[in-house]
Protein backbone atom coordinates (compact mmCIF):
# COMPACT_ATOMS: atom_id res chain seq x y z
CA UNK A 1 0.00 0.00 0.00
CA UNK A 2 1.51 3.07 -1.03
CA UNK A 3 1.59 6.58 1.09
CA UNK A 4 -1.22 8.03 -0.93
CA UNK A 5 -3.95 4.77 -0.67
CA UNK A 6 -3.37 5.27 3.08
CA UNK A 7 -3.52 8.41 3.18
CA UNK A 8 -6.85 8.60 1.21
CA UNK A 9 -8.16 5.50 4.01
CA UNK A 10 -7.60 8.18 6.86
CA UNK A 11 -9.43 10.69 4.57
CA UNK A 12 -12.01 8.89 3.84
CA UNK A 13 -12.32 7.49 7.71
CA UNK A 14 -12.34 11.20 9.14
CA UNK A 15 -15.21 12.83 6.40
CA UNK A 16 -16.70 9.34 7.27
CA UNK A 17 -16.96 9.60 10.81
CA UNK A 18 -17.63 13.20 10.66
CA UNK A 19 -20.88 12.95 8.46
CA UNK A 20 -22.14 10.02 10.32
CA UNK A 21 -21.66 12.29 13.85
CA UNK A 22 -23.46 15.05 11.94
CA UNK A 23 -26.32 12.73 10.53
CA UNK A 24 -26.64 10.77 13.77
CA UNK A 25 -25.81 12.78 17.00
CA UNK A 26 -26.60 16.79 16.31
CA UNK A 27 -30.03 16.80 15.49
CA UNK A 28 -32.94 16.21 18.54
CA UNK A 29 -29.62 16.23 20.68
CA UNK A 30 -27.61 18.97 20.57
CA UNK A 31 -29.51 21.33 18.79
CA UNK A 32 -32.27 21.29 21.57
CA UNK A 33 -29.25 21.55 24.19
CA UNK A 34 -27.27 24.46 22.68
CA UNK A 35 -31.06 26.07 22.92
CA UNK A 36 -31.66 25.44 26.15
CA UNK A 37 -27.77 26.21 27.18
CA UNK A 38 -28.56 29.74 25.32
CA UNK A 39 -31.72 29.93 27.61
CA UNK A 40 -29.75 29.64 30.68
CA UNK A 41 -27.33 32.08 30.11
CA UNK A 42 -29.45 35.11 28.59
CA UNK A 43 -32.62 34.70 30.48
CA UNK A 44 -31.83 32.81 34.06
CA UNK A 45 -29.81 35.87 36.50
CA UNK A 46 -26.81 34.46 37.30
CA UNK A 47 -27.28 35.55 41.16
CA UNK A 48 -29.85 33.35 40.69
CA UNK A 49 -27.43 30.59 40.62
CA UNK A 50 -24.66 31.65 42.65
CA UNK A 51 -26.32 33.59 45.27
CA UNK A 52 -26.01 30.28 47.49
CA UNK A 53 -22.40 29.77 47.35
CA UNK A 54 -20.90 32.13 49.85
CA UNK A 55 -18.87 30.60 52.41
CA UNK A 56 -20.75 32.09 55.10
CA UNK A 57 -23.75 29.92 53.80
CA UNK A 58 -24.82 26.35 55.35
CA UNK A 59 -22.67 24.04 53.46
CA UNK A 60 -25.89 21.46 53.16
CA UNK A 61 -26.78 24.41 50.92
CA UNK A 62 -23.18 25.81 49.60
CA UNK A 63 -22.06 22.52 48.03
CA UNK A 64 -25.19 21.52 46.40
CA UNK A 65 -26.09 24.97 44.90
CA UNK A 66 -22.38 24.66 43.58
CA UNK A 67 -23.06 21.42 41.47
CA UNK A 68 -26.36 22.73 40.58
CA UNK A 69 -24.65 25.87 39.01
CA UNK A 70 -22.00 23.41 37.20
CA UNK A 71 -25.23 21.97 35.86
CA UNK A 72 -27.50 24.89 34.73
CA UNK A 73 -24.82 27.17 33.47
CA UNK A 74 -23.81 24.90 30.66
CA UNK A 75 -20.51 26.15 30.69
CA UNK A 76 -17.36 24.00 28.75
CA UNK A 77 -14.12 22.94 29.96
CA UNK A 78 -13.15 26.55 28.59
CA UNK A 79 -15.56 29.11 29.87
CA UNK A 80 -15.55 27.26 33.35
CA UNK A 81 -12.43 28.87 34.25
CA UNK A 82 -13.24 32.66 34.31
CA UNK A 83 -16.64 31.92 36.44
CA UNK A 84 -15.02 29.89 38.53
CA UNK A 85 -11.99 33.09 39.03
CA UNK A 86 -15.22 35.64 39.12
CA UNK A 87 -17.28 33.86 41.68
CA UNK A 88 -13.84 33.05 43.65
CA UNK A 89 -13.05 36.52 43.58
CA UNK A 90 -16.37 38.37 44.44
CA UNK A 91 -15.89 36.04 47.51
CA UNK A 92 -17.21 32.34 47.27
CA UNK A 93 -15.52 29.77 49.40
CA UNK A 94 -13.14 27.67 48.26
CA UNK A 95 -14.74 24.78 48.77
CA UNK A 96 -18.11 25.73 46.78
CA UNK A 97 -15.94 27.22 44.08
CA UNK A 98 -14.10 24.50 43.49
CA UNK A 99 -17.06 21.79 43.53
CA UNK A 100 -18.48 24.13 41.08
CA UNK A 101 -15.05 24.28 38.79
CA UNK A 102 -15.16 20.24 39.33
CA UNK A 103 -18.80 19.73 38.32
CA UNK A 104 -19.36 22.62 35.76
CA UNK A 105 -17.52 21.04 32.48
CA UNK A 106 -18.65 17.41 33.90
CA UNK A 107 -22.03 17.29 33.66
CA UNK A 108 -23.65 20.42 31.95
CA UNK A 109 -26.34 19.60 29.44
CA UNK A 110 -24.42 19.49 25.97
CA UNK A 111 -21.92 16.75 27.97
CA UNK A 112 -24.82 14.70 29.57
CA UNK A 113 -27.51 14.75 26.41
CA UNK A 114 -24.25 13.88 23.79
CA UNK A 115 -22.99 11.19 26.21
CA UNK A 116 -26.03 9.25 26.52
CA UNK A 117 -26.64 9.31 23.06
CA UNK A 118 -23.47 8.43 21.62
CA UNK A 119 -22.50 5.82 24.69
CA UNK A 120 -25.45 4.67 26.19
CA UNK A 121 -27.84 5.91 29.67
CA UNK A 122 -25.72 4.51 31.91
CA UNK A 123 -23.01 5.52 32.15
CA UNK A 124 -24.44 9.34 31.48
CA UNK A 125 -26.32 8.61 34.80
CA UNK A 126 -23.08 7.53 36.53
CA UNK A 127 -21.40 10.14 34.96
CA UNK A 128 -23.97 12.33 36.52
CA UNK A 129 -24.47 10.73 39.71
CA UNK A 130 -20.61 10.62 40.64
CA UNK A 131 -19.65 13.66 39.20
CA UNK A 132 -22.01 15.48 41.78
CA UNK A 133 -21.12 13.65 44.24
CA UNK A 134 -17.69 13.56 44.41
CA UNK A 135 -16.89 17.51 42.73
CA UNK A 136 -18.99 18.01 46.77
CA UNK A 137 -16.30 15.74 48.43
CA UNK A 138 -13.47 17.28 46.47
CA UNK A 139 -15.02 20.75 47.66
CA UNK A 140 -15.15 19.71 51.26
CA UNK A 141 -12.11 18.09 51.44
CA UNK A 142 -9.94 21.07 49.68
CA UNK A 143 -12.14 23.79 52.09
CA UNK A 144 -10.80 21.75 55.71
CA UNK A 145 -7.17 21.42 54.38
CA UNK A 146 -6.96 24.91 53.39
CA UNK A 147 -9.69 26.48 55.79
CA UNK A 148 -7.25 28.85 57.98
CA UNK A 149 -5.92 30.57 54.17
CA UNK A 150 -9.19 30.46 53.22
CA UNK A 151 -10.68 32.46 56.46
CA UNK A 152 -7.61 34.71 56.33
CA UNK A 153 -9.19 36.01 52.81
CA UNK A 154 -12.33 36.45 53.99
CA UNK A 155 -10.71 38.57 56.66
CA UNK A 156 -8.44 40.34 53.90
CA UNK A 157 -11.60 40.93 51.67
CA UNK A 158 -14.43 40.90 54.35
CA UNK A 159 -16.80 40.91 51.32
CA UNK A 160 -20.00 38.86 51.14
CA UNK A 161 -20.91 36.86 48.13
CA UNK A 162 -24.46 37.36 47.57
CA UNK A 163 -27.57 37.81 45.27
CA UNK A 164 -31.42 38.79 45.53
CA UNK A 165 -32.31 37.69 41.64
CA UNK A 166 -35.39 35.18 41.14
CA UNK A 167 -35.95 33.12 38.60
CA UNK A 168 -39.51 33.75 36.97
CA UNK A 169 -42.51 31.91 36.45
CA UNK A 170 -41.97 32.44 32.49
CA UNK A 171 -38.70 31.62 33.07
CA UNK A 172 -39.47 28.47 34.50
CA UNK A 173 -42.01 27.17 31.50
CA UNK A 174 -39.48 27.89 29.03
CA UNK A 175 -36.85 26.02 30.13
CA UNK A 176 -39.51 23.41 30.78
CA UNK A 177 -40.27 22.97 26.97
CA UNK A 178 -36.99 23.27 25.51
CA UNK A 179 -36.27 20.04 28.00
CA UNK A 180 -39.71 18.86 27.03
CA UNK A 181 -38.36 19.04 22.93
CA UNK A 182 -34.76 17.79 24.12
CA UNK A 183 -36.94 14.58 25.71
CA UNK A 184 -39.28 13.82 23.19
CA UNK A 185 -36.06 13.83 20.53
CA UNK A 186 -33.94 11.51 22.11
CA UNK A 187 -36.28 9.32 24.45
CA UNK A 188 -36.76 5.45 23.31
CA UNK A 189 -40.11 4.76 23.93
CA UNK A 190 -42.55 3.05 22.13
CA UNK A 191 -45.30 5.99 22.43
CA UNK A 192 -42.65 8.48 20.68
CA UNK A 193 -40.87 5.88 18.35
CA UNK A 194 -44.02 3.95 16.98
CA UNK A 195 -45.60 5.33 13.79
CA UNK A 196 -48.77 6.40 13.44
CA UNK A 197 -49.22 7.64 9.46
CA UNK A 198 -47.00 7.12 6.13
CA UNK A 199 -46.93 8.77 2.53
CA UNK A 200 -44.70 7.92 -0.14
CA UNK A 201 -42.34 10.69 -1.78
CA UNK A 202 -41.71 9.36 -5.25
CA UNK A 203 -38.10 9.50 -6.00
CA UNK A 204 -36.97 7.01 -7.80
CA UNK A 205 -33.33 5.51 -7.51
CA UNK A 206 -33.12 5.98 -3.69
CA UNK A 207 -32.15 2.24 -2.78
CA UNK A 208 -29.26 3.23 -5.10
CA UNK A 209 -28.40 6.27 -3.24
CA UNK A 210 -28.80 4.48 -0.37
CA UNK A 211 -26.20 1.57 -1.08
CA UNK A 212 -23.96 4.38 -2.74
CA UNK A 213 -23.80 6.42 0.81
CA UNK A 214 -23.02 2.97 2.38
CA UNK A 215 -19.91 2.83 0.01
CA UNK A 216 -18.75 6.19 0.52
CA UNK A 217 -19.03 6.12 4.09
CA UNK A 218 -17.50 3.25 5.99
CA UNK A 219 -20.53 1.26 7.60
CA UNK A 220 -19.12 -1.29 10.22
CA UNK A 221 -21.24 -1.46 13.86
CA UNK A 222 -18.55 -3.55 15.36
CA UNK A 223 -16.23 -0.91 15.01
CA UNK A 224 -18.34 1.89 15.85
CA UNK A 225 -18.74 2.82 12.45
CA UNK A 226 -22.67 4.09 11.74
CA UNK A 227 -21.96 4.71 7.89
CA UNK A 228 -24.77 7.59 6.75
CA UNK A 229 -28.33 6.89 5.68
CA UNK A 230 -30.54 8.66 2.90
CA UNK A 231 -32.40 10.66 5.62
CA UNK A 232 -28.78 11.24 7.44
CA UNK A 233 -27.49 12.76 4.10
CA UNK A 234 -30.85 14.96 3.94
CA UNK A 235 -30.10 16.02 6.89
CA UNK A 236 -26.46 17.26 6.62
CA UNK A 237 -27.62 19.10 3.78
CA UNK A 238 -30.05 20.84 6.27
CA UNK A 239 -27.20 21.59 8.59
CA UNK A 240 -24.97 23.48 5.76
CA UNK A 241 -28.35 25.47 5.05
CA UNK A 242 -28.82 26.48 8.35
CA UNK A 243 -25.40 27.28 9.01
CA UNK A 244 -24.84 29.68 6.06
CA UNK A 245 -28.64 31.21 7.21
CA UNK A 246 -27.28 31.54 10.85
CA UNK A 247 -24.91 33.24 9.86
CA UNK A 248 -26.30 36.37 8.46
CA UNK A 249 -29.42 35.88 10.69
CA UNK A 250 -28.26 35.32 14.27
CA UNK A 251 -24.27 36.12 14.14
CA UNK A 252 -25.72 40.11 14.97
CA UNK A 253 -29.54 39.07 16.34
CA UNK A 254 -28.98 40.65 19.44
CA UNK A 255 -29.31 43.85 17.40
CA UNK A 256 -32.12 43.08 15.81
CA UNK A 257 -33.88 40.60 13.60
CA UNK A 258 -33.20 40.52 10.00
CA UNK A 259 -35.20 37.84 6.85
CA UNK A 260 -32.18 35.54 7.55
CA UNK A 261 -32.85 35.10 11.27
CA UNK A 262 -36.64 33.95 10.02
CA UNK A 263 -34.92 31.67 6.72
CA UNK A 264 -32.40 29.89 9.79
CA UNK A 265 -35.46 29.42 12.27
CA UNK A 266 -37.68 27.71 10.07
CA UNK A 267 -34.73 25.56 8.46
CA UNK A 268 -33.89 24.48 12.28
CA UNK A 269 -37.75 24.03 12.85
CA UNK A 270 -37.90 21.60 9.34
CA UNK A 271 -34.76 20.17 10.19
CA UNK A 272 -35.89 18.58 13.52
CA UNK A 273 -39.40 17.67 11.76
CA UNK A 274 -37.15 15.63 9.47
CA UNK A 275 -34.57 14.46 12.15
CA UNK A 276 -37.81 13.20 14.10
CA UNK A 277 -39.86 10.86 11.29
CA UNK A 278 -38.78 7.73 9.74
CA UNK A 279 -37.72 7.59 6.56
CA UNK A 280 -37.18 4.12 4.44
CA UNK A 281 -35.63 4.61 1.21
CA UNK A 282 -36.76 2.09 -1.63
CA UNK A 283 -36.53 1.42 -5.30
CA UNK A 284 -39.42 3.52 -5.91
CA UNK A 285 -39.13 6.33 -3.43
CA UNK A 286 -38.94 7.53 0.11
CA UNK A 287 -41.56 6.03 2.93
CA UNK A 288 -41.57 8.71 4.92
CA UNK A 289 -43.45 7.34 8.63
CA UNK A 290 -44.84 9.98 10.98
CA UNK A 291 -44.21 8.92 14.64
CA UNK A 292 -45.18 10.19 18.18
CA UNK A 293 -41.23 12.01 18.27
CA UNK A 294 -42.16 13.88 15.32
CA UNK A 295 -45.53 14.98 16.65
CA UNK A 296 -44.18 15.70 20.08
CA UNK A 297 -41.58 17.50 18.73
CA UNK A 298 -43.84 19.79 16.57
CA UNK A 299 -46.22 20.72 19.64
CA UNK A 300 -43.34 21.44 21.70
CA UNK A 301 -41.55 23.69 18.74
CA UNK A 302 -45.64 25.68 18.87
CA UNK A 303 -45.54 25.90 22.44
CA UNK A 304 -42.59 27.53 22.30
CA UNK A 305 -43.30 29.97 20.01
CA UNK A 306 -46.42 30.89 21.92
CA UNK A 307 -44.93 31.35 25.28
CA UNK A 308 -41.62 33.09 23.62
CA UNK A 309 -44.12 35.80 22.15
CA UNK A 310 -46.49 36.12 24.41
CA UNK A 311 -44.63 36.61 27.64
CA UNK A 312 -40.70 37.73 26.73
CA UNK A 313 -39.95 40.88 24.41
CA UNK A 314 -37.80 41.04 21.76
CA UNK A 315 -34.62 41.87 23.02
CA UNK A 316 -35.28 38.86 25.65
CA UNK A 317 -35.29 36.74 22.55
CA UNK A 318 -32.66 37.91 20.28
CA UNK A 319 -30.67 37.73 23.59
CA UNK A 320 -31.60 34.25 23.58
CA UNK A 321 -30.90 33.27 20.15
CA UNK A 322 -27.54 35.21 20.38
CA UNK A 323 -26.46 33.39 23.33
CA UNK A 324 -27.39 30.10 21.41
CA UNK A 325 -25.10 30.86 18.45
CA UNK A 326 -22.34 31.83 20.74
CA UNK A 327 -22.53 28.60 22.28
CA UNK A 328 -23.02 26.81 18.53
CA UNK A 329 -20.04 29.29 17.19
CA UNK A 330 -17.57 28.34 20.35
CA UNK A 331 -18.00 24.56 20.80
CA UNK A 332 -19.15 23.02 17.25
CA UNK A 333 -16.07 23.30 15.54
CA UNK A 334 -13.83 21.79 17.76
CA UNK A 335 -16.59 19.30 18.07
CA UNK A 336 -16.05 18.41 13.37
CA UNK A 337 -12.47 18.78 14.28
CA UNK A 338 -12.50 16.46 16.85
CA UNK A 339 -14.59 13.89 15.27
CA UNK A 340 -13.08 14.15 11.90
CA UNK A 341 -9.85 13.32 13.72
CA UNK A 342 -11.24 10.08 15.19
CA UNK A 343 -12.38 8.83 12.33
CA UNK A 344 -9.14 9.55 11.10
CA UNK A 345 -6.72 7.76 13.59
CA UNK A 346 -9.19 5.12 13.92
CA UNK A 347 -7.69 2.69 11.91
CA UNK A 348 -3.99 3.67 13.57
CA UNK A 349 -5.00 2.06 16.74
CA UNK A 350 -4.87 -1.41 17.07
CA UNK A 351 -7.94 -3.06 19.20
CA UNK A 352 -5.51 -5.17 20.87
CA UNK A 353 -3.52 -2.56 22.45
CA UNK A 354 -6.59 -1.14 24.07
CA UNK A 355 -7.79 -4.49 25.45
CA UNK A 356 -4.16 -5.14 26.72
CA UNK A 357 -4.33 -1.72 28.55
CA UNK A 358 -7.39 -0.99 29.68
CA UNK A 359 -9.46 -4.30 28.94
CA UNK A 360 -10.78 -5.03 32.22
CA UNK A 361 -11.32 -3.18 35.47
CA UNK A 362 -8.14 -3.14 37.10
CA UNK A 363 -6.63 -0.19 38.70
CA UNK A 364 -3.85 0.34 36.15
CA UNK A 365 -6.23 0.55 33.47
CA UNK A 366 -8.46 3.45 35.50
CA UNK A 367 -5.30 5.25 36.31
CA UNK A 368 -4.37 4.86 32.29
CA UNK A 369 -7.83 6.42 31.80
CA UNK A 370 -7.32 9.14 34.10
CA UNK A 371 -3.61 10.24 33.40
CA UNK A 372 -4.76 10.01 29.67
CA UNK A 373 -7.61 12.95 30.19
CA UNK A 374 -5.30 14.63 31.96
CA UNK A 375 -2.30 15.12 29.52
CA UNK A 376 -4.82 14.68 26.44
CA UNK A 377 -6.83 17.59 26.26
CA UNK A 378 -10.41 17.59 24.26
CA UNK A 379 -12.93 20.72 24.86
CA UNK A 380 -15.94 19.63 25.77
CA UNK A 381 -17.69 16.96 23.78
CA UNK A 382 -15.03 15.90 21.96
CA UNK A 383 -14.38 13.77 24.91
CA UNK A 384 -17.20 11.89 24.07
CA UNK A 385 -16.64 10.46 20.27
CA UNK A 386 -13.02 9.91 21.61
CA UNK A 387 -14.27 8.06 24.57
CA UNK A 388 -16.65 6.10 21.75
CA UNK A 389 -13.81 5.23 19.60
CA UNK A 390 -12.29 3.73 23.15
CA UNK A 391 -14.90 2.05 23.68
CA UNK A 392 -15.39 0.28 20.23
CA UNK A 393 -11.68 -0.73 20.68
CA UNK A 394 -12.26 -2.56 23.35
CA UNK A 395 -12.06 -0.50 26.29
CA UNK A 396 -14.11 -1.61 29.89
CA UNK A 397 -16.83 0.83 30.60
CA UNK A 398 -14.75 1.20 34.00
CA UNK A 399 -11.77 2.80 32.47
CA UNK A 400 -13.77 4.31 30.37
CA UNK A 401 -15.78 6.45 32.95
CA UNK A 402 -12.54 7.34 34.51
CA UNK A 403 -11.47 9.02 31.60
CA UNK A 404 -15.16 10.58 30.95
CA UNK A 405 -14.74 11.79 34.73
CA UNK A 406 -10.96 12.99 34.44
CA UNK A 407 -10.78 14.78 31.05
CA UNK A 408 -13.30 17.73 31.58
CA UNK A 409 -11.82 18.81 34.80
CA UNK A 410 -8.05 18.66 33.89
CA UNK A 411 -5.55 19.49 31.13
CA UNK A 412 -1.97 21.28 31.49
CA UNK A 413 -3.61 24.38 30.75
CA UNK A 414 -6.33 24.23 33.10
CA UNK A 415 -4.14 23.44 35.92
CA UNK A 416 -2.03 26.45 35.11
CA UNK A 417 -4.63 28.79 35.27
CA UNK A 418 -6.33 27.51 38.37
CA UNK A 419 -2.69 27.95 39.92
CA UNK A 420 -3.12 31.42 38.99
CA UNK A 421 -6.08 31.62 40.41
CA UNK A 422 -6.01 30.00 43.50
CA UNK A 423 -1.95 29.26 44.32
CA UNK A 424 -0.03 26.06 42.80
CA UNK A 425 -0.22 24.57 46.43
CA UNK A 426 -3.93 24.74 46.00
CA UNK A 427 -4.02 23.58 42.37
CA UNK A 428 -1.77 20.90 42.59
CA UNK A 429 -3.84 19.11 45.44
CA UNK A 430 -6.93 19.45 43.73
CA UNK A 431 -5.47 17.60 40.72
CA UNK A 432 -4.50 15.23 42.93
CA UNK A 433 -8.33 14.46 44.45
CA UNK A 434 -9.28 14.81 40.87
CA UNK A 435 -7.06 11.76 39.16
CA UNK A 436 -7.98 10.02 42.64
CA UNK A 437 -11.67 10.28 43.13
CA UNK A 438 -11.71 10.11 39.01
CA UNK A 439 -10.07 6.42 39.25
CA UNK A 440 -12.25 5.65 42.05
CA UNK A 441 -15.27 6.03 40.14
CA UNK A 442 -13.97 4.02 37.52
CA UNK A 443 -13.18 1.20 39.88
CA UNK A 444 -16.75 1.25 40.90
CA UNK A 445 -18.86 1.98 37.70
CA UNK A 446 -16.36 -1.07 36.58
CA UNK A 447 -17.20 -3.29 39.18
CA UNK A 448 -20.62 -2.35 39.10
CA UNK A 449 -20.85 -3.66 35.19
CA UNK A 450 -18.46 -6.87 35.97
CA UNK A 451 -21.85 -7.76 38.30
CA UNK A 452 -20.08 -7.11 41.57
CA UNK A 453 -22.55 -6.86 44.57
CA UNK A 454 -23.62 -3.35 45.48
CA UNK A 455 -23.19 -4.05 48.89
CA UNK A 456 -19.84 -5.22 48.28
CA UNK A 457 -19.18 -1.97 46.48
CA UNK A 458 -20.33 0.15 49.02
CA UNK A 459 -18.36 -1.54 52.15
CA UNK A 460 -15.07 -0.87 49.85
CA UNK A 461 -16.27 2.68 49.49
CA UNK A 462 -17.38 3.12 52.55
CA UNK A 463 -13.72 1.47 53.69
CA UNK A 464 -12.23 4.20 51.49
CA UNK A 465 -13.90 7.11 53.04
CA UNK A 466 -13.15 6.19 56.59
CA UNK A 467 -9.35 5.82 55.39
CA UNK A 468 -9.96 9.54 53.80
CA UNK A 469 -11.69 10.84 56.93
CA UNK A 470 -9.03 9.36 59.49
CA UNK A 471 -6.33 11.23 56.92
CA UNK A 472 -8.10 14.86 57.12
CA UNK A 473 -8.73 14.26 60.59
CA UNK A 474 -4.81 14.16 61.32
CA UNK A 475 -4.09 16.52 58.81
CA UNK A 476 -6.64 18.69 60.41
CA UNK A 477 -5.30 18.32 64.11
CA UNK A 478 -1.46 19.14 62.91
CA UNK A 479 -2.84 21.89 60.86
CA UNK A 480 -4.38 23.61 64.23
CA UNK A 481 -0.65 22.90 66.11
CA UNK A 482 1.00 24.04 62.77
CA UNK A 483 -0.95 26.78 61.19
CA UNK A 484 1.90 27.51 58.54
CA UNK A 485 1.65 23.87 57.54
CA UNK A 486 -1.03 24.48 55.66
CA UNK A 487 -1.90 28.22 55.32
CA UNK A 488 -1.31 29.16 52.40
CA UNK A 489 -1.32 32.98 51.71
CA UNK A 490 -3.44 34.05 48.87
CA UNK A 491 -2.22 34.82 45.03
CA UNK A 492 -1.57 38.58 44.96
CA UNK A 493 -3.28 40.50 42.32
CA UNK A 494 -1.61 42.13 39.70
Amino acid sequence: MNVFTYMGQLLQGGLGNLAAYLAAHVLLCLLPAFFIAGALTALVPKEAVTKYLGRNAPKIISYPAAALGGFVLAVCSCTILPLFAGIYKKGAGLGPAITFLFVGPAINILALSYTGVAIGMDIAIARLILSAVFGIGIGLIMALIFRKADKKREEADNAAFSGTANVQGRIWLFMLLLLAVLIAGTLQVGLLTNSYAQFTLPFKGMDQFQETLYRLVPFDPSRGEEGVTAQGAILIGLLILIGASAWFGLNRVDEGYNRWTWVSLALIALTLLVAAVKIVPHAYGLDILITGKMIAVAAGMIALAIIGAKAFDDYEMQEWLWETWRFVKQIFPLLIVGVFVVGAIRPLIKPEWIEAIAGSNTFLGNVVGVLFGVFMYFPTLVEVPIANLFLSLGMHRGPLLAYLMADPELSLQSILITASIIGKLKAWVYVFWVALFSTLAGLIYGAWVDGASGWLILAYLAAFLAILASGLYLAGRRGRRHPAAVAETAPSSR
